[in-house]
C-alpha cells in the first residue's frame, strides 16, 4: 500500500499522471493494480492518493520498482507531469501480507 501526499493544488495532476501514464507502466513492469482511492475528508480530499498494487514476492517488487524507474517511458511522463513544478511531497509505502479472513488474497 502507497499513500502519496501532494504539494498543495497539485493533486489533480498526479491523478492525471496515474491515470495516462502510471497504472500502464506499473503492468508493464509486473506490477498487479488492485485498487486507487481518495480521501473523502479534508484536508487529504486535497491531496492524498492511497493505492494497492501487488507483487509476486518483496524480491520481484524491487525488481519491477527498479525496473519502472529505469524506464524512459515513466522518466519523459514523470518530467512532462512536473514542468510547472514538483507533484509528490512525501511517500509512505507499506508491504502487507492478506490475512486467512480476507477477501482479497
Amino acid at each position: 500500500m502507497r499513500t502519496y501526499i501532494t504539494h498543495p493544488g497539485r493533486l489533480d495532476a498526479l491523478q492525471a499522471r496515474f491515470r495516462n501514464h502510471t497504472t500502464k507502466l506499473f503492468e508493464k513492469h509486473g506490477m498487479s493494480n488492485i485498487g486507487y482511492w481518495t480521501p473523502q475528508d479534508e484536508p487529504a480530499s486535497k491531496n492524498t492518493l492511497i493505492y494497492v498494487i501487488a507483487h509476486k514476492s518483496r524480491e520481484d517488487a524491487k525488481k519491477s520498482w527498479d525496473a519502472f524507474r529505469a524506464d524512459p517511458v515513466w522518466q519523459k511522463a514523470q518530467k512532462e507531469s512536473e514542468a510547472d513544478g514538483k507533484i509528490v511531497l512525501k511517500v509512505e509505502s507499506v508491504f502487507m501480507d492478506a490475512t486467512d479472513y480476507s477477501k482479497i488474497k
